[in-house]
This record gives C-alpha cells, structure tokens and sequence, in this order.
C-alpha cells in the first residue's frame, strides 16, 4: 500500500469535509476509506468520553451498507453490562493498543454486547485516543476474516491514529462548550454568549412572561435537616419545575438558593402568559404527586408579564446573564404575597389581563413592598378558593 494514499486520508482527517461531518459522518467516512484501502473492516465503533452531568459519552458504530449507530451512553455504563471487560475499558485505562482475538469457544461477554453482537467478528483492534485534557477516548477496529488484521493493517490504523484522535477531539470539545453553556447558564445565554455577546454591559430589552417559583418552608427544612437531604430534596423540587417550564417553552435564567426565576418569550404576549400559566400549574401538580424521602414539597408561584433588560452584568472577570428592571422586582414581591396568603399561584393584573376572560379571579389590591400603590392581584379561576391553596 503506498504512502500517499495513506497520507490522502491523513489529510481528509484534517479537511474541511471531515471537518463539517457529525460523528456520524466522520466514522462512516474513515471506515470507506480504509475498506478501499484494503483493510478487511468489518466493523469501526468510536467511543467517545464527554463532560456531560448524565452522559458518559457516546459510541459511534459504522458497518458497510449500514446505517451509522451513534447511542449516548450515561455514567455507570462503563461498570457495568457489556463494557465490564472489554478491551476498549483496558485500552481507555492503560493507554496502549490492544489487539484481542475471540472464538466460539472463547466468547467474552462484551461480545455480545449491543454494538458486537452477530457479526462474526474474530479480531478486534483497540486504540487509545488520548485528548488533551487528560482524558481517553478510543476506536475499535473489528474484522470478520478468520486470519484477523495483517501487521501492515494495524500499521495503517497506528499512522492515522493521531488524525482520528484530533478529529474526535475537536467534535468532543464541541459538544462539551455547548453542554456546559447550555446546563450551566441556560440555551438562550449560551446562544448569545456564542455569537459573541459577552461584552460587560451589554443588555437587550426582553417582553416576556415571568414566572418565579419558591419552596416553601426551606428555611425550616435547612435548620432540622443535614446538608445532604437538603440538597437531595432541593435537587428533587428542581427535578419537577425545570423539565415543566421547559417543556412550556420557558427559559430558566437562574436558582435562586430554592427559587427559580424564568421567562416565557413566545409568539405574542398572550401566548408566552398562557405557556408559563400551564407551566406554573404543571409544576405545581407534579409536586403533589411528589414526596421524594416520605417529604412533602410545597411551592408558590408568581407569574407577571412585563419588561425586562436581560444580559450581562457584574465584575469585568465575572460575569453573568441576570434579568433586571422593575418588574422583575415586581414579580419578586409578588411572591411574597403566596406565602403570606397561602395561594400557590398568583399572578399579576397585567398577567390576568392577557388571559382568556374568565380564567382569573381577583383576590384584592396588596401593598408590596417599594412600590407605592397598592397592586391589584390575581389567582387563576382553578386556584381561587382556599381549599385549593396549600399550607404556607
């Protein structure tokens, strides 16, 4: 096999063709390639490790005349099941190629695993692809042909491999800058933080619907409870109000020790006060039906359509993307009123106003504290008794 054709696929590694592929695209292409360069390769799988609170990382498995696999694997996966064992672990580990010959009357079980299984496989390659910070992806080369790979075939695959590594790396390191944006400061900051917005004081004006959700009776709970059922209850109550304000169409910008402030910015106002109107209610029967550790959560909620400016703030090292502006502050306030009256839900006139008439009963003006005029205040229809509000 000549040099330069190896060389032509070193150099599609580091192209821009390879470089626009998803993972998909640059397994299937390296594994056409070394088909036509003469490899028998039966099957590639990439493991690729990530930085991710659920995912471990993700395998990539290409097959010719088969569609590309790529499964997210979460933590745990590499203890257990059909990775206990297996090569690829040993190779993360210990940082050398490994070559592994199997048979039917030696048949690992991580050969029967979901990316093996049925395929015939004899030998199997595993090369270490260590990244910069440290941690160890790896590819796996597998063939079918009863002689296994020739010493010249995993030549080949040892002289691309520091290609493929920066080509996965470049793809993990992707994927790990919009993971931690996106779990850390939420879609919509790492959108703008992306596109270059990360001046300080760099502000837009948002009009959105606001929702401000707090647990009840947290301070209590602090004071009779260890650290860790706190947080273990804490991350329980975000567990049912984050995926319902989400799934609305919601942006939570921030926890607030056991609050969360969010935003609705939908279509048009009456849209975004019907969204974050269903999300408040959605969260507040999922902690009903929740009592993680025999403990009963309860929240209260305020909901309030108005300006905000929204962007960055705070020193010139230290940022954060924060929504400010008196109606922020209104809303804040608002929620007090939840604990003092025992509603679960209150809303704001300008937020009732935006409903469906009929959807909103009035419960009298407050005064709120900073504001001079006392605030004509709200509960949803479903809400409006007293029987339906929860303990403060």
């Amino acid at each position: 096999m000549s040099a330069r054709a190896i060389l032509e696929l070193i150099d599609w590694l580091a192209g821009e063709e390879c470089h626009r592929a998803d993972d998909a695209g640059l397994a299937e292409g390296v594994g056409q390639r070394l088909r036509r360069l003469g490899l028998p390769l039966d099957r590639l799988t990439l493991h690729l490790r990530t930085l991710h609170p659920e995912i471990l990382g993700r395998s990539v498995a290409w097959s010719p005349l088969e569609p590309v696999e790529v499964q997210e694997r979460e933590h745990g996966f590499d203890r257990a099941g059909g990775f206990a064992g297996n090569p690829i672990r040993d190779a993360m580990e210990s940082g050398a190629s490994l070559t592994v010959r199997v048979s039917t009357s030696n048949r690992p079980r991580w050969v029967d695993s979901d990316l093996f299984r049925d395929r015939g496989l004899v030998e199997f390659y595993v090369v270490p692809l260590r990244n910069t910070d440290g941690t160890v992806s790896a590819a796996c080369f597998a063939t079918t042909r009863a002689q296994g790979f020739e010493t010249s075939d995993r030549a080949i695959i040892d002289r691309i491999a520091s290609a493929l590594r920066n080509a996965c790396e470049l793809r993990t390191l992707r994927r790990i800058e919009l993971t931690l944006l996106d779990t850390y400061i939420g879609a919509s900051p790492a959108r703008r933080v992306l596109a270059g917005r990360v001046r300080r004081g760099q502000v837009e004006k948002l009009e959105a619907a606001l929702l401000l959700c707090d647990l009840r009776g947290f301070t209590e709970l602090s004071n009779r409870s260890s650290a860790e059922r706190v947080l273990e209850l804490l991350n329980a109550y975000f567990d049912q109000a984050v995926p319902a304000i989400t799934r609305g169409g919601g942006e939570v910008v921030k926890f607030m020790g056991d609050a969360v402030l969010a935003f609705f910015e939908l279509q048009d106002a009456a849209t975004s006060c019907g969204a974050a109107l269903a999300s408040a209610c959605e969260i507040l029967e999922r902690l009903q039906c929740s009592s993680p550790g025999g403990t009963r959560l309860h929240a209260g909620i305020a909901l309030h359509y108005g300006q905000t400016a929204y962007g960055n703030i705070g020193a010139s090292q230290r940022l954060d993307f924060t929504l400010i502006g008196p109606d922020v502050n209104l809303v804040s306030r608002i929620q007090g009123v939840c604990s003092a009256t025992g509603h679960r839900l209150v809303l704001s006139e300008r937020f009732a106003r935006l409903l469906d008439p009929g959807h909103s009963t009035p419960i009298g003006r407050h005064r709120l504290r900073g504001f001079l005029e006392p605030v004509m205040l709200y509960v949803p229809s479903f809400h409006s008794s007293k029987a339906a509000a929860e303990p403060s």
